[in-house]
């Protein structure tokens, strides 16, 4: 046993608001399942009520004087708070970088499909990486790539903006747009 004064409590582990019997403070403030106040009462008998009515005595505001309890469906509340958490999951969008490779030598057509995909992710909410691939002596040409770079972000002028200016990277040149 060490001398400190707290070493004999057990670790509490934050599992959310404390229920039942795991209020310890003497006197709380009650509110019952219709959100009506019933005042502050001893902690005993706000337990006593809310097993009469075979509910849970949830502390719901801990740092109040006294500490606020709610008489209600412990596991009906858990439940209805995953549900809200899981809604508000499938209602995010990740944003994700997606990458449009070009090469120097790419062709007038193939350049307005790689043109009309990157418009498709800038609907999808997501962010265009304009890449211009080199190969071999090509990289002694940047100003090729950059021509056809350019041409993307004329393009895309209308829904995109530059981000990222374009920058080089080995045998790769890059620039990164995102929506307007």
């Amino acid at each position: 046993m060490s001398g400190r004064p707290d070493s004999r409590r057990p670790v509490s582990q934050d599992r959310g608001p404390r229920i039942n019997h795991q209020i310890r403070i003497r006197q709380v403030r009650v509110i019952d399942e219709d959100n009506k106040q019933l005042g502050i009462m001893e902690t005993a008998d706000a337990l006593a009520l809310a097993l009469h009515k075979q509910l849970d005595l949830v502390e719901i505001a801990p740092n109040q004087r006294p500490p606020v309890c709610r008489i209600m469906d412990f596991g009906k509340y858990k439940y209805e708070e995953k549900k809200k958490e899981q809604a508000s999951r499938r209602k995010q969008h990740q944003v994700q970088i997606k990458e449009l490779r070009v090469r120097p030598g790419t062709g007038e057509h193939d350049l307005q499909v790689k043109i009309r995909q990157a418009r498709q992710f800038f609907a999808d909410g997501d962010k265009v990486l304009v890449c211009c691939l080199f190969r071999g002596r090509q990289i002694a040409h940047k100003d090729v790539g950059e021509q056809v770079i350019q041409e993307v972000v004329k393009e895309l002028a209308d829904i995109a903006k530059v981000e990222a200016g374009i920058r080089v990277e080995g045998k790769r040149m890059v620039l990164l747009l995102s929506k307007k």
